[in-house]
């Protein structure tokens, strides 16, 4: 994919269309890491919010216990 660097205000910016921001899951307000190669490439990596082990299964219990009906009805 081609794009043209254009002039955004006093500096210069590349727009990215929605089909790009649907592919990459990105969207206004998102931040993104930039890393420059040798060479000159410019990478740009979406920073993703993570969540802590212990957070994460915490929350997994509270989600089994309150569905243990369902659960077990799924299983």
């Amino acid at each position: 994919m081609t794009k043209t660097i254009s002039k955004v205000g006093n500096s210069q910016g590349i727009i990215f269309d929605t089909a790009l921001m649907d592919l990459t899951r990105l969207k206004v307000g998102d931040e993104v890491n930039v890393t420059v190669h040798e060479g000159g490439s410019i990478v740009l990596t979406p920073v993703r919010p993570t969540i802590a082990t212990k957070t994460a299964a915490a929350a997994a219990k509270r989600l089994i216990k309150k569905n243990s009906s369902l659960f077990k009805r799924l299983a």
